[in-house]
């Protein structure tokens, strides 16, 4: 029980992420086409639309004008992590979230220590530099190098390149950047992290009196400098309100102090 009480929100983010995985897959291996499409666009029971908004903005810039349904996929998709916090897709529905935590399992049990940092701020300027690319060359650009458009193309045709990808991003986060990819480099991440700005779910320190300075959150945290504001310098903000936060509830998991709870933003300043 105890396992399973460190575990339980790891647990819900693979049974997400492997399951959102698979009915992606349930059409061009079975036949069963559930959703038609993959995680950039798709179309659900033939009904529901659903757009990668990033995706959709290089589109716009490119010079391509989208079908409606395109644009109500990708209003779909921001309402919803505008709701729930934009980088829930970092952590509960990207694929290659589980490649860059095994990673940094690995990298812990190894003890491996590097001292190859990015600045944060890195993946912004990749983004923007996606954004320019897109207009300069009236292509979606990072879909060309998307590991996860890669791995689902792997997937479906033949692994090919996107085993290098999945392969390149492991041995990148295990041996040169703990968390470089996620954390650092990614711009999708990036864009989704601007959605969460606005988000109402968040991770509330809300028995931070409670708490022991065991740093067993900021080991476990893949975005460790989120938790600092909440949990120890505002007196009356607890809530953990950085976009970077991905809302993955690890720190829920491993603290045995029962210090952190997901809320609601209305509450803030309570």
């Amino acid at each position: 029980m105890k396992w399973f009480k460190t575990h339980k929100f790891l647990l819900l983010r693979r049974i997400t992420q492997l399951s959102i995985l698979g009915l992606f897959m349930l059409g061009p291996w079975f036949g069963l086409w559930i959703i038609k499409g993959n995680l950039t666009a798709s179309l659900i029971l033939d009904t529901l639309p659903l757009t990668d908004p990033y995706v959709l903005l290089q589109s716009l810039v490119a010079g391509h004008i989208p079908e409606i349904i395109g644009l109500v996929g990708a209003g779909i998709i921001i309402l919803f992590y505008l709701l729930v916090g934009g980088r829930v897709y970092c952590s509960w529905v990207c694929p290659i979230n589980i490649v860059t935590d095994a990673a940094a399992y690995l990298r812990t049990k190894l003890a491996i220590k590097t001292r190859t940092k990015f600045s944060r701020s890195l993946r912004y300027w990749i983004l923007g530099m996606t954004i320019i690319v897109s207009w300069l060359t009236a292509t979606i650009a990072w879909e060309l190098v998307n590991p996860v458009s890669m791995l689902y193309r792997g997937l479906v045709f033949g692994m090919g390149l996107a085993y290098a990808m999945v392969i390149a991003i492991f041995l990148f986060d295990l041996l040169i950047s703990q968390r470089g990819w996620c954390s650092h480099l990614c711009p999708v991440g990036a864009f989704y992290s601007l959605l969460s700005k606005f988000s109402w779910l968040k991770i509330d320190a809300s028995k931070r009196k409670q708490c022991d300075d065991c740093m067993d959150c900021f080991n476990i945290c893949p975005e460790p400098q989120v938790i600092k504001p909440a949990l120890k310098q505002f007196e009356n903000q607890s809530l953990i309100l950085s976009p970077n936060c991905t809302n993955c509830g690890r720190c829920i998991d491993i603290c045995e102090k029962d210090v952190f709870n997901f809320s609601i933003r209305s509450h803030v300043g309570k």
